[in-house]
C-alpha cells in the first residue's frame, strides 16, 4: 500500500497527545500515514483553513464546526462550507484562569477577559459561566487575543484579568501564581470538546485513509491508556511541551488520562456534551438560530468502518 500524506492542523496543547502517540509510536505508519502537523494560532485561521482545502483534517472545538457550517462563524465565507465531526475526543478541558487578585466571579467586574474569538470555541462557555455565578456580559470587556497559548501568554503579561485555557496551560498560569477560579464541567458536567473534523468532499474521496488515521488515533489511545506506559506518556509530553518540566508533565498527564473527565477512551461524540453545545449556540449564536441536532454536523460511518460497528 502507498503511503498516504495528510495534512493537520491543531491548536497547542496537552489534548494532542493521542496524536503525537500515534505519530511517535509508529501506530499511524503501520497503518501508512504520514501526518503534516501544523499548529494555529486561532480559530478563524484553523477553520477558514480547513474549509479552503489548505489542511485535511483538524482537531477542533465540535461548536467551531457547528458555528461555521450555520454562518455563525467569526469570518464571512464564501461558498457553502461542508465540515463535519467524525469522532470526538475531550470535554475541553476548561477551567477560568484570572489574575492573581481575582478571589471571586465578583472581583471580574470592570475587568477584561480575553477570548480566541467572540462568535465560536469556547467563548459561550464562558459567557455562561459568567452568568451562571452572577456576572452580566455589560460588568465586563471582552478582547479576542487568539488560541489558548496566545491567551496564556497575554494573561501572564496581566493584559487581562482572566480567560478560559485548556490543559495543561492552568496548571503552568497556576505554578507561576495565577489562579484557577473554577472549571468549566463544575458548571456544564457533559460538554463535547475538541473533535475530528474534515471536508465531507474530502473524506469521500479518501474514505480509507480517514478510517485508518482513527484506528491509528484509537490504537494510540489504548497504548497512553495503558498504566505499565504512565512514564512514556509522560516523557512524549515533555518532548513537546518541555517548559512543563516532570513534575506539571506527570500531572497533566493524570488530568488528561483520568477515568472520569480525561480523554474519552475510544474517541466517541458525547451525545449529551453535543446537545450542551447547541443549548449554548442557541443562547447565544449571531444570527440567532434554534439549534438542536447535533446529528446534522457528525457522520459516524468512517469511525463505524474503523471499530467494525
Amino acid at each position: 500500500m502507498a503511503m498516504a500524506r495528510i495534512s493537520a492542523i491543531v491548536f497547542p496543547g496537552g489534548f494532542n497527545l493521542p496524536l503525537w502517540t500515534a505519530m511517535t509510536q509508529g501506530f499511524l505508519r503501520a497503518r501508512d500515514i504520514e501526518v503534516d502537523l501544523a499548529y494555529t494560532a486561532n480559530s478563524v485561521e484553523q477553520l477558514c483553513g480547513l474549509i479552503a482545502g489548505k489542511w485535511d483534517i483538524g482537531l477542533t472545538a465540535f461548536d467551531n464546526i457547528v458555528a461555521y457550517q450555520e454562518g455563525q462563524g467569526e469570518q464571512s465565507l464564501e461558498g457553502e462550507p461542508d465540515l463535519f465531526a467524525f469522532m470526538g475526543g475531550d470535554n475541553g478541558f476548561l477551567r477560568l484562569v484570572v489574575a492573581p487578585e481575582i478571589q471571586s466571579y465578583a472581583d471580574l467586574r470592570g475587568r477584561t477577559l480575553s477570548v480566541d474569538a467572540m462568535t465560536t470555541g469556547f467563548a459561550f462557555v464562558l459567557r455562561k459561566m459568567l452568568a451562571l455565578n452572577g456576572v452580566s456580559e455589560n460588568d465586563v470587556t471582552f478582547e479576542r487575543a487568539g488560541g489558548a497559548l496566545q491567551r496564556f501568554q497575554a494573561l501572564q503579561a496581566r493584559k487581562h484579568a482572566g480567560t478560559l485555557l485548556v490543559t495543561p496551560f492552568e496548571l503552568m498560569g497556576a505554578a507561576s501564581g495565577l489562579r484557577v477560579l473554577q472549571s468549566a464541567s463544575d458548571l456544564l458536567p457533559h460538554y463535547q470538546g475538541i473533535s475530528g473534523t474534515a471536508r465531507r468532499s474530502w473524506a469521500r474521496v479518501h474514505q480509507d485513509v480517514l478510517v485508518r488515521f482513527i484506528q491509528a488515533y484509537l490504537e494510540a489511545l489504548d497504548w497512553l491508556y495503558r498504566s505499565d506506559n504512565g512514564a512514556k506518556a509522560r516523557d512524549l509530553l515533555l518532548q513537546h511541551v518541555p517548559t512543563l518540566g516532570e513534575e506539571l508533565a506527570q500531572t497533566t498527564c493524570d488530568t488528561l488520562l483520568d477515568a472520569r473527565q480525561g480523554f474519552q477512551p475510544k474517541a466517541q461524540i458525547h451525545d449529551e456534551g453535543a446537545a450542551t453545545v447547541m443549548r449554548l449556540r442557541t443562547e447565544y449564536g449571531q444570527p440567532q438560530k434554534f439549534l438542536t441536532k447535533p446529528e446534522k454536523y457528525i457522520d459516524l460511518s468512517y469511525y463505524m468502518a474503523a471499530t467494525g460497528r
